[in-house]
This record gives structure tokens, sequence and C-alpha cells, in this order.
């Protein structure tokens, strides 16, 4: 059979193969006739045949074969056939006389027309139909039309490879209408291909419902699973964590005899990890190391994301050492994982050895792993070490970005050394980044911490201009270093000024400001601030708090300083160290040491024991000049097991010595006190600290 080859022209002509028909017994072929060829149109009209048979012609078969699950087409007739044509160019069928459908397939054979490697070239009849598939609401009367003009039915392998290309690739609502508009066909039934086609583009897309009703009908059909299609369903139902329909792939494999392969296990393992069932995503990679199929890197890959995911970072260095015990060399994605968790743990330590590791090792360093290498240097305060990394990182050819600059201007800042944050600051710039709202910000907040406050407005007003997002964080920057410098009243009107400006206010301006007027003297300001804050709806901090005990313990308020203690408690929230210094700093001060001490008692049930509590108050009362008061608490630390004597002995020692009380320190240290025993016949007694100044 002659095959008719069209070429596409430069407007989109796109000429059909001349239609190949088989008419059955005794039909000759059908003739095709395209009008307007040179201008390269393609008429959607089936040009009628009129055709004159001979007296040797027989009728039409009856009934054409069905196609299903890939049968095959009804083949033609070895008889002979003639067929004479009018003159006439349109030709008609009578309506005996039509040819039955013809099932296309979606790659064509040339090899009987073209001397290539491949005999295997994609039907033209592809890319008509992905041109009607435009999602448009007629879209499935327009592919009922096309096929009904051209005589042609789509095969279970055409739709498949259709639902394969990339032109549907993130369409998956037109996806799902073309796989049940070729459902509808006449004598037609999809094969397990077009569900495996289906399944997957679903999967990529991220349709988690649409792949569960497909997968519902998949259940229902008599299917027999085959070890490529096995791979696929476990590969798209794990990168969705479809755990229950993970595991009915794996039945249906095991009920038909397919041994897993390495592809397998890893897209299994893959689900699991990706549904966080780490224990079973465990169990799966031990039979593989006692079993035929052993782990390769992907598989090592995949149980260290499960592990670093679930934040168990010693399992996952674990696996990674085991690595090398079976020759199995960490690729960048195996650093990578361990560097991720390393750093959201705050474990920069191991981070950077990891990377010098990959150094050592000449891997390729993303971009992403100078960032977060720089990024925990420069939480660790150790600025220069992370701008070592930079200038690595540029030399190697590696692009720098925005965060990274970012960073490493925060960290000199809070150095103290600004005028090397703006050195950077300026280097971004000459390097081609525009720096944004968050650059600004820390610029902004670290010229105020070192009191540079003239130069911080002057980029705050720079930023306005420019129509720059300015975030809270430029307002509670400005507050916060105004009120330090005694600039009340400008922190003030920048306070006010801010919703004006479009910008609300956070728990971070109000605690600025209010600490601002606690420190100042305020505090009924303060409090009045503080009521403002929660009738406006925001949150109170346990910094908040903290701000108002200190203020009001140090204008000598202490009742209201112990209520507000109170209600932060009732409020559930959770006291931190600092504000429980600042309880009983003002406590201890205002003679109430057994008070704080019972408070300490309190917080213990709730899990809340700041480790410098007793050292604060010994330290608090020997800088006042309370030698006996301190000695009495550091006894009572003693008898009740809240520390050991050696422990209090060296704590007490230390306060008396910053307190100036160096005489007292030093024969504390050359006697037995706190740590020595007497012996009054049986009994053996520890010698009391307030023995110190009855001596």
């Amino acid at each position: 059979m002659k095959c008719t080859n069209l070429r596409n022209s430069d407007k989109t002509r796109s000429l059909f193969q001349s239609l190949i028909e088989k008419i059955g017994q005794r039909l000759t072929r059908a003739a095709t006739n395209y009008e307007n060829i040179n201008r390269g149109l393609m008429r959607r009209t089936l040009y009628r045949f009129r055709f004159s048979l001979s007296a040797t012609h027989r009728s039409l078969p009856s009934s054409s074969c069905s196609y299903k699950n890939g049968g095959s087409l009804p083949k033609a007739s070895n008889s002979p056939a003639t067929s004479s044509f009018s003159s006439n160019p349109r030709w008609v069928f009578t309506n005996s006389s039509l040819p039955p459908p013809e099932w296309v397939e979606p790659l064509n054979d040339v090899s009987e027309v073209v001397s290539s490697s491949r005999d295997l070239e994609t039907s033209p009849w592809v890319a008509h139909i992905l041109n009607i598939l435009d999602g448009s609401s007629n879209m499935e009367a327009n592919l009922d039309s096309f096929c009904i003009t051209f005589l042609i039915k789509l095969s279970p392998n055409f739709v498949a490879f259709v639902l394969r290309s990339v032109e549907l690739r993130q369409k998956p609502d037109i996806a799902m209408r073309f796989f049940y508009w070729a459902g509808k066909q006449k004598k037609y039934s999809h094969k397990l291909e077009c569900y495996v086609s289906l399944i997957d583009l679903l999967s990529l897309c991220g349709e988690l419902d649409c792949t569960r009703h497909v997968f519902c009908e998949l259940k229902g059909m008599s299917f027999l699973m085959t070890i490529s299609a096995a791979n696929s369903f476990i590969k798209s139902f794990g990168s969705l964590g479809m755990v229950e329909e993970l595991l009915w792939v794996w039945r249906q494999m095991k009920e038909n005899g397919i041994e897993p392969s390495l592809y397998t296990y890893n897209f299994l393992m893959n689900g699991l990890v990706n549904s966080m069932f780490i224990e079973s995503a465990e169990r799966v990679f031990e039979v593989m190391e006692n079993g035929k199929v052993a782990p390769d890197i992907v598989t090592y890959n995949t149980i260290i994301k499960g592990y670093c995911k679930s934040g168990n970072i010693q399992k996952a260095l674990e696996k990674f050492r085991a690595m090398e015990m079976r020759n199995l060399q960490p690729d960048k994605i195996t650093y990578m994982s361990l560097m991720q968790v390393c750093y959201s743990k705050e474990d920069f330590d191991t981070c950077l050895s990891l990377y010098h590791e990959m150094e050592e090792k000449g891997l390729e360093i993303p971009p992403h792993a100078y960032s977060l290498v720089i990024g925990g240097l420069c939480k660790c305060g150790k600025c220069m070490e992370g701008y070592a990394v930079f200038n690595d990182m540029i030399q190697k050819g590696c692009k720098a970005n925005v965060a990274i600059y970012t960073a490493l201007i925060d960290s000199y800042a809070k150095s103290g050394s600004m005028t090397e944050a703006i050195k950077i600051f300026k280097r971004m710039k000459n390097d081609g980044f525009e720096p944004d709202e968050v650059t600004y910000g820390v610029v902004v907040n670290g010229l105020c911490k070192n009191g540079r406050l003239e130069e911080a407005m002057e980029y705050f007003e720079y930023c306005r201009v420019k129509g720059m997002a300015v975030n809270p964080m430029f307002y509670s920057s400005l507050i916060d270093g105004l009120g330090k410098a005694g600039r009340l009243n400008e922190a003030q009107k920048l306070f006010e000024e801010m919703v004006d400006n479009g910008c609300p206010r956070d728990s971070y301006c109000y605690n600025a400001l209010i600490d601002a007027l606690a420190k100042s003297g305020s505090t009924d300001e303060a409090l009045t601030l503080f009521k403002r804050m929660e009738d406006e709806g925001c949150d109170q901090t346990v910094y908040t708090y903290t701000i108002l005990i200190d203020g009001l313990f140090k204008e000598h308020k202490n009742e209201e300083a112990l209520k507000l203690w109170d209600m932060m408690i009732d409020k559930g929230i959770t006291p931190t160290a600092a504000s429980f210094r600042a309880l009983s700093i003002g406590l201890c001060l205002s003679g109430k040491v057994a008070r704080a001490c019972k408070i300490l008692d309190d917080l213990a049930p709730m899990g809340i024991i700041p480790e410098t509590a007793f050292e604060d108050m010994i330290n608090v009362l020997c800088k006042a000049g309370r030698i006996k008061e301190a000695c009495k608490l550091a006894d009572g630390i003693v008898d009740r097991g809240r520390e050991i004597p050696g422990r209090v002995r060296t704590v007490l020692i230390n306060a008396l010595r910053k307190a100036g009380n160096a005489d007292l320190a030093i024969k504390l240290m050359h006697s037995k006190i706190g740590i020595g025993y007497d012996r009054m016949g049986s009994v053996k007694k520890r010698v009391k600290f307030r023995l110190l100044l009855d001596s």
C-alpha cells in the first residue's frame, strides 16, 4: 500500500497523508481530492465520491470488526477490485457504500518509502487532534465532527500517546475530557496504557482527587499488570502520597508474579517517604539490603531524605556514612539533603563540615549550598568566615543572590562593623543586584543599632520615595533607635504615622515604643499603650510583659508588676529566662527573696526551670550589698537540693568578686564554708554559707 507523504508549509500548511482506506471486500481504494493544495488549506469536508462500480463489484460488508483492547483492523480481501471514476472532481458515496471508520495509530511505518534508521514517524493525525484539544466548551463536538468527517476512530494506543504528549503535560482538565470522550467511541475500550498515561499526567500536576477518581475506575477493570505499568503507578501514587493505592499496585505485582526491580523499590520507597511512612520505608530498605536487589545511590538518598524530613539527623548521618562501606559515593543530592536539615536544626558546624567534604571530593556545589553555609556562619556571628566562603563562591563562577548579600550585611551590622556592612551593600549594587525591602530593612536596623540615626532616616525616606514596600521592620528599628537615643517624641510621632502610611503596627513596633517609655520612667504611658495593643488585636508577647515588669519594679510598683506576671501566666504565655530574671531581681531588691523562690518552685511543674535563676538572684543581692541575704539564699538552694554545694559556692565567690567584696571572696575560697562539714558527736553537719559573716 502506497503512502502519500504531505509536508507542513511555512503558513502552518498541514496536508494529510492521503487517506488510505481499506474498503473491505470488493471495494476499491477511495481517492482523496484536496482543493487549494498550493495555498495549504485543509478542508474538513470529505470530498464526496461517486463510484461507478463494475459488474464484478460486490456490495459492502454489513459490519466491521470491533477494536477492543488492541484488536486488529479488518483485513482487506485478496480478491481483485476495480473501479471507474467520473470526470467530475467531486465524488459521491451513496448511503449504502460509505466505508467504515478506520482505527488510526499514533505512529506510521514508513520503512517502505524512506530509508532511515527509524522506521516509525509520528502520524499527522496526532498534530490535528492536539489542535482540537483547546479546552473550549465545544471541544468534544469538534472531535466528533473531525472523526466523522475523515472516517477515523482513535485507537487506545493513539489515546495513550496523546495523553503522554508535551502539549497536555500541564492541562489535566483537557486530558480528562479527552480520555472520557475517547472512551465513548463505538466498539472502543481503554487499554491499561491509557490509564497509565492519564494517571502519570495527573500526578505530575498534583491532581490528587482526579487521580483517585481514575484509580477507582482502574480497580474495576480486569487488566493484567505489567512491570512498566506497575513502576509508573508506584511513581505516580508515591509522588502524591497515596499509600493505599501504592499497596494495591504492590499486591497486584505479587499476584501476577512480577518481581520488583531496583526502580520499583526506589519508586515505592519514595512514595512511602513522601507520605512520611518512614518506618515502612526502613523495612523496604532492609529487604533490599538482605535480598537480590541491592540499594543504589537513589535508594540511600531517598531514605536519608526520609530521616531528614522527620528531623532524625542522627540516623540520616548514619546512613550517610554507611554508603561509603558499600562503596557508594554520596552525590550533591545527598549532601544537600543533610545540609538543609542541619541548617534548619541550627547545627551550623555539621553544615559547614559537609560543605568542606564536598569541596575535598570535587563535587559541584549548588548555589543553595553556599546560601546555607554563608547563612549559618552569619547566624553564628562569624561574618568574616561567611565572607570568605562568599568570595570563594564568586571565584568559582557561582553567582550570588540578594539573600546572600543580605545575610552578610545583617551579620556585619549586628557585630558592630557597620562600615563593612555598608561596603557589602554598595558592592551588591555594583554587581548588578537590586536591594529589596528586606535588604534595606537590615541596613536601617543596623544603622539604628549603631546609633547612626540620621543615615537610617535617609535610607528610610529613600525607600518611601521610590515606592518600595516599607514594612513594620523599618518602623520598629527606627522607633527603637529613637527611643534609646532619648528622642521619644519623634519615636511616638513615627509610631502614629504608620497606619496613615499603610503599614499596620505589629508587636515589634509596640514593644519598641513600650520599652522606650518604660526606660524613660513613663510607665503609665507604657501601660496605656499596652492596653491599646490589646484593643487593636495585636499579640502581647512574653517580651512585652518582660519590659513592663522590669519597668514597674524599677519604679517600685511591685504589686502592679506581680499582677502583670500573673496575667501572663493565666494567658498561657510561657515565661523565659529573661522574664523570670526581671521578676526575681525586682523581688530580691525589694526584699522579697522568699517570694521569688516560691514563684520559681511554681514554675518547675510547668517544665520551666531557668538555669541561671539562682545565679542571677545571688549576683543582684551581692551587687546591692545584701551579702547576708545572698548567703541565706545560697543555703536554701543547697538544702532544697536545687544545686550542688560546690557550684553554689563558685557562684557566690564570683558574685562577691564582681560586687567588689574581694576580701570576702578570698575568705570563702580558702575556707570550708559551703562544702565542708563539722562533726558534733555522731552528727555531721554541713558548714553553712551564713557563717561567712559570723566568723
